[in-house]
């Protein structure tokens, strides 16, 4: 009995040192895979380590007819309790000639962008809402399947 539970045991310590999890993640999904500038998704996470520092990730997701090689993105963040919203614009680098720089499957294409270069430190503890719009010249904004967020603690 306590050879099956000490396998069981390493077992479980290996499994879960192999996978990385993140704090938060989550994903919205494009209405008919149109990214339209009235469609703002948005996301929640509550913060309670403020010692630590964090990793901010944007997701998004699209099929290889999405027509540009970048993405303009306004992100709106609040802080708990804060009636201010802050605002910034960044442009998200797609693809680099005609090689998407995403991971792909068949004709769906992921990308995992870091927000900010340096980990980010969460001043209060509570409830954070980020909102992302889509910033580009086209509206709607074609052949895009998901936008999303991942928040992980940095080592």
């Amino acid at each position: 009995m306590s050879k099956k539970l000490l396998i069981v045991a390493v077992f479980s310590i290996m499994l879960s040192a192999c996978m990385q999890t993140g704090l938060y993640e989550k994903i919205t999904f494009m209405p008919a895979q149109k990214w339209e500038y009235a469609f703002q998704p948005e996301f929640k996470f509550d913060i309670s380590d403020t010692a630590s520092a964090y990793r901010l990730y944007f997701l998004f997701r699209h099929d290889n007819a999405y027509a540009f090689n970048n993405l303009w993105v306004s992100v709106d963040s609040q802080l708990p309790g804060d009636s201010v919203i802050r605002t910034e614009r960044f442009e998200f680098k797609l693809a680099a000639g005609q090689n998407w720089l995403g991971t792909g499957m068949d004709n769906i294409f992921d990308h995992r962008i870091l927000l900010y270069k340096e980990p980010v430190r969460f001043s209060k503890q509570g409830t954070y809402t980020v909102r992302f719009r889509q910033d580009m010249r086209t509206d709607p904004l074609e052949h895009v399947l998901n936008a999303g967020i991942r928040l992980e603690k940095s080592n």
